[in-house]
């Protein structure tokens, strides 16, 4: 009897599993940066962005519990072409961010010790096999299945919580200690900055997504996923909008670094507060939060393959299962391979490293099509006013990411690599998808009908 996939997860876990796909350490800091305007950005983000998400994500996981999420959602709306397109893309996008996850936990974990520690972030020789060892230790666990997956993201999102409770304390304490930094100005300045900012803004609240992609290894996908997709949302929220106040009641938003903002703010208070072992505490809590953010999106994202390979779109190989893990263990070695060659062309040399940015300048517009065929499924079978409503801000982030930023050298270069990289992307998918719809049987293709 071949081996198939292990229901594990129950509702607490996924709550914890969706605190860690949506959360992102970094965009409180960018916000923050950005001023007290963000507290308005962040609002319309949750109200056309995040609801209508968490809307569409609840209705197709209701209706289709199935392995794959997206995957089966484009495939029930639009066909096998259209679907794959929306893995292919997925997959690969997420690979791509996983340097950037690695590097910049890196840089915010280490800020906790002065300007040595960051030195030391800086340094490659040090931050390469630091990275490369989180990263296979990633994989690593969900090669043991979601039954040790899980605790990684529980653990994750437990920090998260934790962090957000430990920086607003400070900013309270250190407030009443010596007056707040920053003036709250709540109106955002009516300029383009502004309304690219907030695309961005929105797109900071992707990851509800994810865990439907794992409705196999689910007890009760139908029940938990929309009462997961509710909890882990108004936490989400809340943590943004509650962070980022408290990031500007330590800092004034000149201060404060994009990156390493959240660190920074924690460090910052903690000297106020005479307490300099909360800086440290926060640091550990940030290391464990963005650990358990890498297992889930390697959790979410080797399902795709998996997914797609059972339909016969990928090599059959994709489609199997660890007989004693139930695992998808050939995606997960195959993701884990390409996940390693991208995190060293990130690191290794000034050409490489200019390579690995260009296919990230390329993945910039590529990144936005598997939410516009999830919002498009969402509009043929769930709310089509929460549809529309994904499918603007969607649609108005791919615009406004193809608009060059100020310091581009070259714009032509900059449109060919961001407009030419979606559509290499795409091609290259449609060919991949042309050659293993040329191998497959006349009773696969209709058992697919």
């Amino acid at each position: 009897m071949p081996a198939t996939l292990r229901r594990e997860l129950r509702l607490r876990d996924l709550v914890f599993f969706d605190i860690c796909a949506i959360v992102s350490l970094r965009w409180v800091a960018a916000a923050a940066h950005a001023g007290p305007g963000s507290f308005v950005l962040w609002i319309i983000a949750a109200a056309f962005f995040f609801l209508p998400s968490a809307v569409v994500v609840a209705s197709l996981s209701r209706q289709f519990p199935e392995e794959g999420g997206m995957y089966i959602w484009t495939k029930r709306a639009f066909g096998d072409r259209h679907a794959f397109l929306c893995g292919w893309f997925y997959f690969i996008s997420t690979i791509l961010y996983f340097p950037s996850l690695l590097l910049a936990g890196i840089s915010m974990t280490a800020y906790a010790f002065g300007e040595l520690g960051q030195r030391v972030a800086e340094d490659r020789a040090f931050a390469l096999p630091i990275t490369l060892a989180v990263l296979w230790a990633g994989f690593a666990a969900n090669f043991f299945g979601m039954k040790v997956a899980k605790w990684i993201s529980a653990f994750g999102g437990s920090s998260t919580f934790l962090i957000g409770g430990v920086v607003v304390a400070l900013a309270i304490g250190a407030s009443w200690h010596a007056g707040h930094a920053t003036k709250f100005d709540l109106f955002p300045k009516a300029n383009l900055a502004t309304v690219n900012f907030w695309s961005q803004i929105a797109f900071a609240f992707v990851g509800l997504e994810l865990a439907p992609i794992v409705s196999a290894e689910i007890r009760d996908p139908r029940r938990d996923l929309p009462r997961a997709a509710a909890i882990s949302g108004v936490v989400s929220a809340g943590f943004y909008i509650a962070a980022t106040a408290a990031l500007l009641l330590l800092l004034k938003p000149e201060e404060i670094s994009p990156i390493t903002g959240l660190a920074q703010a924690a460090a910052s208070g903690a000297r106020t507060l005479n307490a300099p072992i909360i800086s440290m505490l926060v640091a550990a809590l940030i290391g464990t939060a963005l650990v358990g953010q890498l297992d889930t999106w390697i959790a979410g994202n080797t399902r795709l393959p998996y997914a797609i390979g059972l339909d016969d779109y990928l090599p059959a190989a994709f489609g199997r299962v660890h007989p004693r893990w139930g695992t998808p263990y050939v995606s997960l070695l195959v993701q884990a391979t390409a996940a390693t060659l991208f995190l060293l062309m990130a690191q290794l040399g000034e050409s490489v490293r200019a390579a690995y940015q260009i296919m990230v300048d390329m993945m910039v517009i590529a990144t936005f099509i598997p939410f516009l065929y999830i919002f498009a499924a969402g509009f043929r079978f769930a709310s089509r006013v929460a549809a529309v409503s994904g499918l603007a801000v969607t649609l108005i982030a791919i615009v406004l990411s193809a608009l060059p930023p100020g310091e581009t050298a070259s714009v032509a270069i900059f449109e060919v690599k961001v407009a030419g990289g979606s559509v290499f992307f795409a091609v290259l998918g449609w060919l991949v998808f042309k050659r293993f719809q040329a191998k497959r049987s006349p009773q696969q293709i209709g058992l697919q009908k």
